[in-house]
């Protein structure tokens, strides 16, 4: 079957691409983790190393620096803070990294759209797949530092990958579109970099919402990373259940993006190779 004949675009073509593409997708997702570290001496601990190097940056800098706290004193608010900033970092990762490489999936894999008959819309799922494989890592790396810090793990922390799935699926629809879009709007590519930024600093990582004035909240809570980010302070941090009605209405809308960014994809694909 030739995949550029494939013209349905209904929820269920999504899914079923998807599934019957799901170990290509694999095999791609594990060349892209190996290739970003091939030929480093460390490897793949480099995957440990980065997020330990940035988080101890990070918390010299708003820490010692800024003198920045977690609503708790002494020396125990650094590491509390350490913590509540490393488990924001990890939601904003996946996200940047989605938004930072999508734009230019299709202009960096042309082989793939000129001279093969591929499935080119299992592309976009290859950095998403990479960045939840350095999260899960990262994860690790925070589980770790609490267990030394606080004593202990909280038993909800089963319960991460729950919560991350929305974000997952509302990213999987925002690499489609910005797959796409990155083919036709070269600048797509430039400002998803500086929207990332944004994001960081507009995300409630180095401080919680309540640090901020009232008339900021609205503004905060429209990030789509806030939400995400407290649920998963909440399992991981602070032991207690995330708000499942919010996560489900999170994941409707988040589904709804997939399905549009993947019909997006599928309409305008067939003018890759021309454009290209």
């Amino acid at each position: 079957m030739n995949p550029h004949a494939l013209n349905s675009v209904a929820p269920r073509a999504m899914a079923a691409h998807l599934w019957r593409y799901r170990e290509l997708i694999a095999r791609l997702i594990k060349r892209d983790v190996i290739g970003r570290y091939k030929g480093s001496l460390l490897g793949l601990a480099w995957s440990f190393v980065t997020p330990i190097i940035m988080l101890v940056i990070y918390t010299f800098v708003f820490t010692v620096v800024f003198n920045a706290r977690w609503g708790v004193g002494g020396e125990e608010s650094k590491s509390v803070f350490a913590l509540q900033l490393f488990a924001g970092l990890i939601v904003h990762g996946i996200f940047a990294e989605v938004l930072t490489r999508a734009p230019s999936l299709i202009l960096t894999n042309t082989n793939y759209v000129k001279k093969v008959v591929f499935p080119l819309a299992i592309l976009p799922i290859v950095p998403l797949g990479s960045a939840v494989f350095h999260a899960a890592i990262s994860t690790l790396v925070l589980l770790l530092a609490q267990l030394i810090v606080l004593g202990s793990i909280p038993w909800t922390f089963w319960i991460l990958p729950f919560v991350l799935l929305p974000l997952l699926v509302l990213a999987m629809g925002i690499s489609w579109l910005l797959a796409s879009l990155g083919v036709f709007l070269r600048d797509i590519g430039q400002t998803m970099g500086l929207i990332a930024t944004m994001l960081l600093f507009l995300s409630p990582i180095f401080y919680p919402i309540s640090a901020l004035p009232e008339s900021f909240h609205g503004l905060i809570q429209a990030n789509p990373l806030t939400f995400i980010i407290e649920q998963v302070r909440l399992v991981l941090l602070e032991g207690q259940l995330p708000d499942g009605v919010g996560l489900v209405k999170y994941l409707m809308v988040s589904l709804i993006v997939a399905w549009l960014g993947f019909a997006w994809f599928q309409k305008t694909r067939k003018g890759f190779a021309d454009v290209l």
